[in-house]
Parts: C-alpha cells; structure tokens; sequence
C-alpha cells in the first residue's frame, strides 16, 4: 500500500492549503495517512455477531479514553440486536442518533475532518461502501491536576490556577464567572500543531474592535505550531523591536475574569497553563492578585513601593556611575571620602566594576533558573556571597559598587512580571553606559529616551501608557498609582470603546 502524502510544497510563499489531503473518504485512504505511526489502531466489529454485517472502528491509542470507547462504542455494535435487522443505511442513522452511548456524533464526509477529529480524541466508524464516517469523542481526560499558581502566590485568595488543558481553562472560568454574556469563541493555530486557541470576552462590555482584531490576528498566524508562548505573543503584538512585554499573562482564573470585567479581552491556548489579557498597559504589569484582596491603604502602600523599585533598579547603577565619575561634588562629604578610600587600590575604573558585576549578577540569576530548585537556590547563595565578597577583597570592585548592584537587584525582583523586570534589566545596561559616556547629562538623555520608546507603544489601538494618558479614547476615573476603596471604583478601565463603562451603582 502506497504512503499517501499531502500536497508538494511548492518555492513561493507559505500559504493554506485545503484540502491538506485531496482524496476521497475511505478507510484504505486513512490507514494511508496514518502509515508509519504506532499508535493508530483499527478494530473491525460484527454487527451482532453477523459476519456478513461489518463495521471498523479506527482510533489513536492514548489519545482516547480506552473504557469509554470499549463500554459506549464497541459494546452496543457488538450486542445490540436491532442493529443486525436493519439495512446499513438505517444502522448508519440509529449509530448517529443514539444507539451508542456518546454524547456527540458527527457526520463526516472528507479524509481532512476525519483526520484531525482521530488527532483530537475522537474514534471514527467506516461502514462498507459508504462515503461518509461517523467521529464520536471519547477523548481521554488524563491532564496535570489543578494546582497552586506557581508564579502567583495567592496570599489571600484562591488557590487553583491554569493548567494545560484548555477545556479545563475555560470550564474554571466559567465557573468563576456564571454570566450568559461571556462568550468563548476558538481559532485553530499551526498547521501541524492544530491547536486551539481561544478568545474569552463578555459580550456588552468588551471593546467589539478588540475583539474582532484579536481575531483576524490569529487567523493570519500560517505557522507550522504553536508550541511556546512567543508562538502566539509575536503575532498577536503590534511591536516587536521593544523588550517591554505588551500582553500581560496570568495563571489564576480569579485575576483573569476580573480582567475581563474590566472589558479586556482574553486569549488561551491548548497546552499552556496561562492566559493572556488584551489590551495591556504599563500598569497591568505592576498589579498582583492580591491588590483587591488587601485593604486599599496597603495595596496603594504596595503599588507604590513597585513603581519605586522600578525606578531604583533601572537608575541605581547609571546613577553611581554618573556621581563617582562626573559630578563627585553632588555626593555627601563623608560618604565621597569613604567611597574613594574603598577604591584606591581597585586598578577598574568604576564604570568596568559596575558592568561586571552586574553582568555576574545575570549570570548567578540564569545559573539559579537553570539548575533544579535544591542546588539553584543554593548556588545562587553561595554564588552571591563567595563571588561577591571575593571580588571585594581581590580589589577587583569596591564594597560600595557591590552595595549598588546589589540594591538594583533585589529591587528588581519586586516586580509581578518577570518579563517587565527583564526588559528592565537590559535598560539598566543602557543607562549605565549612557551614564558613563555623559553623566548625569548622558542618565537623564538615557531616561527621555526610555520615556520616548515607551510613549510610542500600543497595543490593539490603546497607548501602553494609557494609565497616565487619557490616549485610550475614554476618560478613567482611577488613579494609576494607587488602588481607591472599591466602592469609589466605578468605572472599567481596561475597555477602549464599550457601552457600559459603568461596574457598580
């Protein structure tokens, strides 16, 4: 039997093809397209015991549940009488309306659909001489258990998060949010993954503008799989020569629906245990789980503690460079006398002590993330304190560059999104060595830039600093910085366009 092939590539461009396989429906033409794989299994069922009345089942071995296809699929082919007394096309009939114990039957008439429902879960019946099938889902429901959020610790609040099912993902958010009016509307993404991806949002309160860009994004996307979170973040995004995230993520269901009341419109993907909220802003990065949860006065107390972090380790390092460097006579007395006693018998100059240390910085962190948990926390540690004080006492840096990097560091890691606290990171370069090209002149030229970049940003229409802008098309009536008593928030501050911006009375 020849192996069947779908149709040659040609040397252009990369696009669609359908059907993918151009043949007729029938079972010589499926084992085809299944040749060379193990897990493909065919099962030939007498109706009744007549061996002149034959039916095959064909099915992926682990992709179906292996009771449900024996209990509800071949049992009732095997034992039920009625089914040897009819003609085919009568059987054919009853097995699509309930005489086998499904509760979905599907009626498919070309080798692509039959193909793709194998591959999702489903079993396929062929019947002699007939050119269509029947597809019944048994998939099988083994999945990673619900868990705690991993990168979210819930303090105050619940304690499941997303996992790698997608059916799963959304039956949490349905029973987190009961509303008629949320829809959930699903793309197929990859030609060779075929995964779903799926697009939530409430229908009356979501920017409809939103919602139909998010779409025709994901049916543009012509890739092959979709297999990483980049896979559907660079297509989706509207800049992609910018390290700063643009579509915030979240592995709790809780914060998830509370985006979309807000009117932001959510994307999830079959094999990723997280979802994203479109559109996003600046300050959806520097928002925790928690904000709604803690009283008001320490969830401003602490949303204004992160904004300052940002600053401190993004401007900390330049900052040193700049004061040691150009302008000693902005640094107190006593402290600009300690910090040259320090460096007087380092032979660096201080710019080449803070760009090694951070530059070791980076490397003990990706040595910490790489490693299994035990040994990556304690090299981290030990990574910290041997390396760090044996620079100081080789006179490579001073105790005071160490003190630096070391506050830049830490501050960093007060950031909910470690992709915003990458991008900071790698600006915190730039700002050092613009400081030391320029000093205090060359930090502040550093920063109108970082502002300059950032100000040019949007996603899905809406300025990435929409929180402190009115860009977004409406007025918000909350504050960025900090988090008002719930009762005063009135308004939804996600959606760019929407009917009723209005949450509470």
């Amino acid at each position: 039997m020849a192996t069947f092939q779908p149709k040659a590539p040609d040397t252009g461009p990369h696009p669609r093809r359908q059907p993918r396989y151009d043949r007729p429906l029938t079972l010589e033409n499926l084992e085809a397209v299944f040749q060379g794989c193990a897990d493909f299994m065919k099962r030939e069922v007498y109706l009744h015991g007549d061996r002149e009345r034959m039916v095959t089942v064909c099915y992926l071995l682990g992709m179906t549940r292996n009771e449900r296809l024996s209990d509800y699929i071949l049992r009732p082919l095997a034992q039920d009488d009625a089914l040897s007394r009819v003609p085919m096309d009568e059987v054919f009939k009853r097995l699509r309306y309930g005489a086998l114990y499904n509760l979905a039957a599907l009626v498919r008439e070309t080798l692509d659909e039959v193909a793709d429902d194998l591959v999702a879960g489903s079993c396929v019946i062929f019947f002699p001489g007939k050119s269509q099938a029947l597809t019944f889902p048994v998939v099988t429901e083994e999945k990673r258990g619900v868990g705690e959020p991993s990168n979210e610790p819930a303090l105050k609040g619940v304690r499941e998060s997303f996992v790698e099912s997608i059916r799963t993902n959304t039956s949490m958010v349905r029973r987190h949010m009961k509303a008629t009016q949320l829809k959930i509307e699903e793309e197929i993404v990859g030609r060779q993954s075929r995964t779903q991806v799926d697009i939530l949002y409430l229908d009356g309160i979501a920017d409809p503008d939103t919602v139909a860009q998010v779409k025709r994004r994901l049916r543009d996307i012509d890739i092959d799989g979709v297999e990483a979170a980049g896979n559907i973040e660079e297509y989706l995004t509207d800049h992609l020569n910018t390290p700063f995230p643009m579509m915030p993520y979240t592995q709790r269901p809780d914060r998830f629906c509370q985006g979309l009341l807000e009117g932001r419109v959510g994307v999830m993907a079959d094999g990723l245990p997280f979802a994203w909220l479109l559109p996003g802003t600046i300050d959806q990065f520097f928002k925790t789980g928690q904000d709604r949860a803690f009283h008001w006065m320490t969830a401003s107390a602490l949303s204004l503690i992160r904004w300052f972090c940002a600053l401190i380790t993004v401007l900390v390092p330049g900052l040193y460079i700049a004061l040691v460097t150009f302008h000693p006579e902005a640094i107190p007395v006593k402290l600009a006398l300690s910090i040259a006693a320090a460096k007087q018998e380092v032979p660096f100059s201080t710019v080449f002590e803070v760009l090694i240390m951070l530059l070791a910085f980076e490397v003990l962190q990706e040595a910490g993330l790489r490693l299994p948990s035990p040994i990556g926390a304690t090299v981290s540690i030990l990574g910290g304190l041997v390396v760090g004080n044996a620079a100081v006492e080789a006179h490579i840096v001073s105790p005071a560059v160490l003190i630096a990097v070391a506050i830049a560091g830490v501050a960093g890691y007060t950031m909910p999104s470690q992709d915003f606290a990458s991008a900071l990171r790698l600006w915190r370069f730039l700002l050092a060595i613009a400081a030391s090209i320029g000093g205090l002149f060359g930090l502040a030229a550093g920063c109108a830039a970082l502002i300059y970049h950032l100000a040019g940003l949007e996603t899905f229409g809406v300025p990435y600093l929409a929180p402190f802008t009115n860009g977004a098309g409406q007025p918000r009536g909350h504050p960025s910085l900090l988090r008002l008593p719930l009762p005063r928030m009135k308004w939804r501050d996600g959606a760019k366009n929407t009917k009723n911006r209005r949450n509470q009375r």
